[in-house]
């Protein structure tokens, strides 16, 4: 199968290890950073939420019209906005950037973050309120007619777009979250699961899970199944790992300095993601052939946050143990987010496809061996 990366569409040169230079949405920078996804082999890359930060769908109608073939994962929170409106400016957008859109939905894993917006439903009604707004989203890219909804969370009438996806039926769905209703929510509805990276044992675990789930959705299909990493790479493994622990301490700086640092403490994370990884974090600190956790432990479980270390073929024989898995989108952010984009694609992005190809070559070369088998047998019944 194909695989995929997904970068991210920064709108300013800030980092977990670097303060912002730049303006918070900055367009030569924003654009900068784009070109250099699209120019070294990466295929989409993601617009993220804040509450305070840039409005996303803006900057990636930005981008859409500079870039000619770089996709975008816009994400979006289903509080800002009403679903039939959210669905006119998906559409838009798609038809702005030709096709090249990607919806990410998220329900909210923190509730002060959400309050911050006007958002006071419980976690579980989030995810109730979520699954109905993507369904109303859905049914507004591809309904022609009139259509009328009464649910739990919205009520409209009489309701049809005049604007439409270019993508037929519709663009594709992205959904993340590691609780029960998380997967039942995205096994329900997603077209791509995305996790945190976690170790291998684990994410063949939540891959299950989501399977489960989209099963028991009624799906005889299972959504595509993304994970995400900070890489830190260098030329060997002893400057990786020196790279690496400079990188943690750039965290750990940072945080400690940050406004209103000293009163918070050590917070336990509402969301159940972020608690896994501090979960794995205590449990150790290295796994597998190159995950690395105290990236994650020193930012609180915060988001993607576990790294894999080492030299450019450390960090691709460790991505295609999760392709082999069933992960065919690779998700990796830096903490130097252009030169690390750069970097990674130079160096990383072209051995896990050189490699994928030979696995999908020697794939396809035992189902015709196979497919030759059965016809040399149905041959001699026959005889």
């Amino acid at each position: 199968m194909p695989v995929e990366f997904l970068g991210i569409a920064a709108t300013g040169d800030g980092s977990e290890t670097t303060p912002r230079t730049t303006a918070s949405f900055d367009r030569d920078y924003t654009l900068r950073l784009a070109r250099a996804h699209e120019d070294h082999g990466w295929d989409r890359v993601l617009f993220a939420y804040a509450a305070g930060a840039p409005e996303p769908a803006a900057a990636a109608a930005f981008l859409a019209s500079h870039l000619d073939r770089l996709q975008i994962l816009l994400a979006h929170r289903p509080n800002v906005s009403y679903p039939t409106f959210a669905a006119k400016t998906f559409a838009t957008l798609d038809r702005i950037s030709d096709g090249r859109l990607t919806v990410h939905f998220i329900t909210g894993g923190n509730d002060h973050e959400q309050q911050r917006e006007g958002d006071y439903l419980t976690k579980d009604q989030r995810y109730e309120r979520t699954r109905e707004y993507i369904g109303i989203v859905k049914k507004a890219w591809t309904s022609r007619e009139p259509f009328d909804h009464e649910g739990p969370h919205y009520r409209f009438a009489d309701f049809v777009s005049d604007v439409f996806p270019v993508q037929q039926p519709r663009p594709a769905v992205s959904f993340g979250g590691s609780s029960d209703a998380a997967y039942a929510a995205g096994g329900a509805e997603a077209d791509i699961y995305c996790l945190w990276g976690e170790p291998l044992a684990r994410t063949a675990e939540q891959i299950e899970r989501v399977k489960e789930a989209a099963r028991a959705a009624g799906r005889t299909d299972v959504p595509r199944i993304q994970v995400a990493f900070r890489p830190i790479i260098a030329p060997t493994e002893e400057l990786a790992w020196e790279k690496a622990h400079r990188t943690v301490a750039a965290i750990r700086e940072r945080r400690a300095s940050a406004p209103g640092a000293a009163a918070s403490g050590a917070v336990t994370p509402e969301n159940t993601g972020s608690r896994r990884l501090i979960e794995i974090a205590e449990a150790g600190e290295r796994y597998d052939r190159a995950l690395w956790t105290p990236t994650a432990a020193a930012t609180g479980g915060a988001g993607n946050s576990n790294a894999l270390v080492g030299t450019p073929e450390t960090v691709a024989q460790a991505l295609l143990d999760y392709y082999d898995l069933g992960v065919d989108i690779l998700s990796a952010r830096g903490y130097h987010l252009l030169d690390d984009a750069i970097d990674f694609g130079r160096y990383v992005i072209p051995i896990v496809r050189e490699e994928v190809a030979k696995r999908d070559a020697a794939k396809a070369a035992e189902r015709a061996a196979r497919a030759e088998r059965d016809r040399r047998q149905l041959i001699a019944v026959q005889a």
